[in-house]
């Protein structure tokens, strides 16, 4: 009770550390669990396919394939809706439901209403998000361009599904809900829209437990190859899935990096208060040994005395971790569209997370521990020997620079104790070092905002063609109103393999000169794309253990599927997916076709952005329209909610882990000198002057601390970017200059909280009391 504000103040940051843990640990299972149980109660598919046309029959085919347990076709096509409450187009993707009887996979689950009656043409069901973002209910109307053709269309029911879980639309970086939904419609309504009557364009294959998922993916491949199979791939590339999978790797990287960083400061700060302390009580310690405690009892009443701060540091954690952790599967589940959520937290993370803390704290303890018990009951109630303060290189600098005498003694003071003063520095650096491993994410994101959407893709707009079309689709498009400049781009789905190594990525073809969506090196300079060969981006490069003029092979999932082998001409700059690109000559070459485009970039005329968006809702031949600006804008403002709660919570963990090493380190040194002080304040000194000397070693220690952890948060930092890494983004280590300014501002306002409680203190010193002698 005498210590309770550093006790308080130590079990507060193994709070920290404690809450960090189970906050971490506690999201990632709770949205694990929601996933798991999800995918299985609506029967989540295994390996998905994209077909241009293939008949019903074909279906009997692949159920037989040795490993397959259930087996669904469809028509999953992306259409332009015209929706008169956004001046923008937006896009759905429409999706059948079987007429008569359940899916046999990838089960919506209604939210509202009913599904639409089977051969029904107006009739279909959209996505929740999507209704909620456009405010639409039962009976609300839309309008889309279904094969050419514009159909008024009617929502009789809203609903979820697990595979559109993380709902993305083509060019997107973020889901908009105002601007791609999904629609699901009649299988006979929407088979007849575009012409797929007795035939599918889309496959769902579940597996049976044990079977190879790349032998039924080879299987399915060579079966849908003659009627345009476009490849199929299992759930690690199916996008919805992907996102989810890296998001839940974020969030087991900061549950395995921040928590030991926290308990390590703890576990340093036991040992520095406990060591201190210890010296304070060398008489108690005597006396006790001198009336028959043993070594082993005086060693255990302070391992209790620790042990004691980490279960109240344990509890207050477990309190904050449990809640935090609820508000962030909160954020998460409403992020990713979860119809349910189950927040369960493992007794065995709690108890993983009390030993710990536990252990931190007893490790910490034990150094200082074995000094006591070494001391012999003579000894230890003998006052320590004073310090010998010989003539030093600082009392010549003080004669010569003539240093204020309150100056002199602060310094002599951190001199004459070198381990107390480099255990208080390491401190005081650690602390500002979790503020920086906080803190960099900001100016890494704003960096890859920089290089995405400023130097690398440009374009104002994109628009994604029904297939691919004729290179005069794109003179087609540059006379539209409002189109100031238009580039086309061709996109062909391929495997690339090098040795056993294997990944299934898109081949993007750009022309040569490409100004509006550009291809950098690792300087962030535009490249011109080799004639011949592949460039890939430096991820892809790593996973594929390939450098420029290595050969790999490239399997086309488009055309004839033909297998080539290409040299990797570059290696280039990418901070979203794994890109491969090469000139769009070369990519209608290796495809044997004539000059098609896929879609086309565009730069746009502010003014007349009105009468394009009028036009582009009639065209027939597009899909998607992706719109730069307003995907920037629901990319900050994803990750502003995302971000600015995760920051925020290791901003507070970490000024609470600052406020506790120097608070801490301040009262130790008020205890240890309160003699000298009281002596000063005898001889004349005011306690503003006493005050000086006490706190002005506090302030140099604070200051020299700041590089070192600098230093130390740049290696935080990286730690950090290398376990947010997945192989759908790459986040930049990028810590600007801001970030250890505003960690350092923490920690020195931490250190002006502690001085100002401790001058309190310095203030109401009992003189008499403080000055009783020892000896």
């Amino acid at each position: 009770m005498r210590l309770w504000p550093q006790a308080l103040a130590i079990a507060l940051v193994m709070a920290a550390g404690v809450a960090t843990l189970i906050l971490g640990v506690g999201a990632h299972d709770s949205l694990s669990e929601t996933r798991a149980a999800y995918y299985e109660r609506n029967r989540f598919s295994d390996v998905f396919a994209g077909v241009t046309r293939a008949p019903e029959r074909i279906a009997s085919r692949i159920a037989e394939i040795d490993g397959v347990g259930a087996v669904e076709t469809r028509t999953a096509k992306i259409a332009l809706l015209d929706l008169p409450d956004i001046p923008e187009p937006a896009s759905a993707i429409f999706v059948s439901l079987p007429d008569w009887g359940e899916q046999a996979l990838d089960l919506i689950t209604l939210r509202s209403g009913r599904t639409p009656l089977p051969g029904a043409t107006r009739e279909v069901v959209v996505s929740e998000p999507f209704a909620q973002a456009h405010g639409y209910e039962i009976g609300s109307t839309f309008a889309a361009i279904l094969n050419g053709v514009k159909r008024e269309l009617t929502i009789v029911g809203t609903a979820l599904s697990p595979e559109f879980v993380y709902a993305l639309g083509p060019w997107d970086l973020m889901p908009d809900d105002r601007r791609f939904g999904v629609v699901w419609m009649s299988r006979s309504a929407l088979a007849a829209a575009y012409d797929l009557e007795g035939a599918f364009s889309d496959l769902r294959v579940r597996l049976l437990r044990g079977a190879s998922e790349s032998a039924v993916i080879e299987e399915i491949d060579r079966i849908l190859a003659p009627y345009g199979g476009e490849g199929a791939h299992g759930r690690k590339d199916q996008l919805s899935h992907a996102f989810l999978d890296a998001e839940l790797t974020q969030l087991e990287a900061m549950s395995r990096i921040l928590p030991p960083i926290f308990l390590v400061v703890a576990a340093f700060l036991v040992n520095m208060t406990l060591a201190r302390l210890i010296t304070l009580e060398r008489e108690q310690i005597g006396l006790m040994k001198a009336l028959g405690y043993s070594n082993f009892a005086v060693g255990l009443h302070y391992l209790k005395f620790v042990a004691a701060i980490a279960l109240i540091g344990a509890v207050i954690g477990s309190g904050a971790g449990t809640w935090l952790g609820t508000q962030l599967t909160r954020m998460y589940g409403d992020f990713f569209h979860f119809p349910f959520l189950i927040f369960r937290m493992d007794p065995a993370t709690y108890l993983v997370a009390v030993g710990v803390t536990l252990l931190a704290a007893i490790v910490g303890a034990l150094k200082a521990v074995a000094g006591v018990v070494r001391l012999a009951p003579a000894v230890a109630m003998t006052p320590p020997a004073p310090a010998r303060y010989r003539r030093t290189l600082l009392d010549r600098l003080h004669a010569a620079l003539r240093m204020p005498q309150a100056g002199v003694m602060t310094m002599r003071h951190l001199v004459r104790y070198p381990g107390r003063s480099l255990g208080g520095l390491v401190g005081i650096a650690l602390a500002t070092a979790i503020l920086v491993g906080s803190f960099w994410s900001y100016g890494s994101i704003e960096f890859m905002i920089d290089v995405t959407f400023h130097r690398a893709d440009r374009q104002d707009a994109t628009i994604t063609f029904v297939g691919e079309r004729e290179a005069s689709a794109l003179y087609e498009i540059a006379r539209l109103p409002g189109v100031m400049a238009a580039e086309p781009y061709r996109s062909v789905p391929a495997k690339l393999r090098s040795g056993t190594i294997e990944r299934r990525v898109a081949i993007t073809g750009k022309p040569e000169g490409a100004d509006l969506s550009r291809v950098l090196d690792s300087d962030l300079a535009p490249v011109r794309l080799p004639e011949s060969g592949l460039a890939l981006s430096d991820q892809l490069a790593d996973i594929l253990r390939v450098e420029t003029g290595d050969l790999i092979e490239v399997e086309l999932m488009a055309g004839d599927r033909r297998t080539v082998t290409l040299p990797v001409a570059m290696v280039v700059e990418g901070y979203l997916g794994l890109m491969a690109y090469a000139d769009i000559g070369t990519v209608n070459r290796l495809m044997r076709e004539g000059a098609l485009v896929s879609g086309v970039h565009l730069a746009l005329d502010e003014t007349a952005r009105d009468d394009l968006f009028a036009e582009l809702k009639a065209i027939p031949a597009a899909s998607f329209v992706a719109l730069q600006r307003v995907s920037l804008a629901k990319f900050r403002e994803t990750l502003a909610q995302n971000l600015l709660m995760m920051v925020s919570i290791y901003a507070t963990l970490a000024a609470i882990i600052a406020f506790g090493v120097v608070y801490n380190f301040a009262r130790i040194s008020l205890s240890e000198q309160g003699r000298e002080l009281a002596s000063l304040r005898v001889l004349g000194f005011t306690n503003a002057e006493i005050s000086w000397i006490l706190l002005s070693e506090l302030a140099i220690l604070v200051l020299l601390a700041q590089p070192v952890g600098w230093l130390v948060g740049y290696g935080f930092a990286m730690a950090m970017a290398a376990g947010f890494e997945s192989e759908l983004y790459r986040v930049p280590l990028v810590v600007n200059r801001d970030v250890y300014a505003w960690a350092s501002l923490v920690v020195v306002g931490a250190a002006l909280v502690s001085g100002l409680i401790v001058r309190r203190r310095i203030d109401r010193l009992d003189l008499i009391a403080v000055l009783k002698t020892r000896e």
